[in-house]
């Protein structure tokens, strides 16, 4: 008879099925072909949540199921889990001083949105097919060289090439801000100084050569615009730090075989 390919996880004497832990690790992220890396991480997760639903039950709390979107509701271990976590971290809203001191490490970390104008060159394909995406990236790849070599002729390329109403007027888009493009668009824009042109992208609509015509960086918010929103991630993460103590102290208690915690 073979061996199991991964150990059993046991903590503090049960035994948990691999079938948990195999379905926890379409949760992790591991390179391609390491299916090793995916269950370790996923055998850690799943100590965690027993060590959590553990003590719960110990402390005899009970679940109460909430619900956590349309027609769904957590599971009495989840909810148990949350009971346990409600019982036990308890933050302290920030005070104004403290969210003032915050503000003042850095103010120019609390801005505005930036505003861009941008211009575009788009040949337009199905992404998802090979064949069309193979075609788009040779037409946009001439183009880039076409551009490469006179570089004031974007406006005439993008009139004489572009598969976006845009090529009306020489490609340009007008003003843009954040979430006003698909998130492949944006990142490129924001990886361009005045005047650059990316290299072609791909997004859900094709290939894209970007020109950023110009940026307006967003201003430094004062204090009052802000102070809400740094109260609130101040104590989000002081409930974290809560939270993490808690799981620490229960796995430096507990007695835990087939995870390694120590670099959780």
């Amino acid at each position: 008879m073979n061996a199991p390919l991964f150990p059993d996880l046991i903590v503090n004497g049960q035994t948990i099925p691999h079938a948990r832990i195999a379905a926890e690790t379409q949760n992790q992220q591991a390179p391609k072909g390491k299916p090793g890396i995916a269950w370790r991480k996923a055998a850690n997760a799943v100590a965690i949540r027993t060590l959590l639903l553990q003590e719960a039950m110990a402390r005899n709390i009970a679940p109460d199921p909430q619900q956590v979107g349309p027609g769904r509701f957590e599971t009495d271990e989840e909810a148990r889990i949350r009971g346990l976590l409600e019982q036990s971290v308890r933050v302290t809203p920030p005070t104004v001083e403290q969210v003032a001191a915050e503000w003042r490490k850095d103010p120019s970390r609390f801005r505005a949105p930036p505003l861009w104008e941008a211009s575009h060159i788009l040949i337009a394909c199905d992404p998802r097919e090979p064949d069309a995406r193979e075609n788009a990236l040779a037409r946009i790849t001439a183009i880039a060289t076409m551009l490469a070599a006179d570089p004031k002729g974007f406006a005439a390329l993008a009139a004489g090439h572009s598969e976006c109403g845009s090529k009306d007027s020489g490609g340009a888009l007008g003003q843009l801000g954040p979430g006003d493009t698909v998130p492949e668009f944006e990142a490129a824009l924001r990886t361009l100084s005045e005047g650059e042109t990316s290299p072609p992208v791909l997004t859900r609509h094709g290939y894209h050569i970007i020109r950023l015509d110009a940026l307006a960086p967003g201003q430094v918010l004062p204090f009052e615009a802000v102070q809400q929103k740094i109260a609130e991630a101040m104590e989000k993460a002081a409930w974290a730090r809560q939270a993490r103590s808690l799981v620490d102290q229960l796995v430096s208690a507990a007695k835990i075989e087939g995870a390694d915690l120590s670099m959780v």
